[in-house]
């Protein structure tokens, strides 16, 4: 079972190309300009358009701050921490307005076959049926994989991205300290025939 552990801050940012915000990519595969899967964690500093991407579905939800409002073709859609992951198409319009200053969010892009965002529950399981897969954590604690009879557990820090190439059969994310609110986000890629 191969797994790869990132940690946000480990990972330099790099800043937008309207300079509204700064980028952590946290996993593309394969690497390069043509990558399937894309998670990164943006840190929005102003208002304004976010890149096009075609081809690509994506997946947005509000890591810290007060939420943004998206603007995404003719539907605007109000975000903040703790509700439910935004799907919409990469080469739709969308531009971002912030609710109160600065946020943080985490995203998933995919090109190809499908994927989702969930939220992740304390200690309870989570069955990918993906090719690859991941948690995207809030904090620190601890994720145990099974596949094939077997069981393997990592420590899982605080805004960390813990992806595995070949998806477990199951996966549980159990908070280091009882928490008070969001724990993390199951990430999963290579869901054929599903788009959210």
């Amino acid at each position: 079972m191969t797994s790869q552990l990132v940690r946000c801050i480990d990972v330099p940012a790099q800043r937008w190309r309207n300079g509204g915000g700064l980028t952590r990519e946290l996993l593309a595969w394969p690497a390069g300009e043509a990558w399937q899967v894309r998670v990164s964690v943006a840190e929005i500093e102003a208002d304004g358009p976010f890149s096009r991407f075609p081809g690509v579905q994506r997946w947005f939800s509000v890591l810290t701050g007060a939420g943004v409002e998206l603007s995404v073709g003719d539907q605007r859609h109000r975000l903040q921490r703790g509700d439910k992951p935004l799907f919409f198409a990469g080469d739709l319009p969308t531009v971002c307005r912030l609710l109160d200053g600065p946020t943080r969010d985490l995203n998933l892009m995919l090109r190809g076959a499908g994927g989702a965002m969930l939220t992740a529950v304390d200690a309870q399981p989570w069955s990918p049926a993906a090719q690859q897969c991941g948690l995207f954590s809030a904090v620190a604690g601890q994720c145990e994989a099974q596949l094939d009879g077997r069981v393997t557990t990592a420590e899982v820090p605080a805004y960390s991205l813990l992806w595995f190439a070949g998806a477990p059969k199951t996966l549980r994310f159990t908070a280091g300290q009882r928490p008070a609110g969001l724990i993390g986000w199951w990430l999963a890629a290579g869901l054929a025939g599903h788009a959210a």
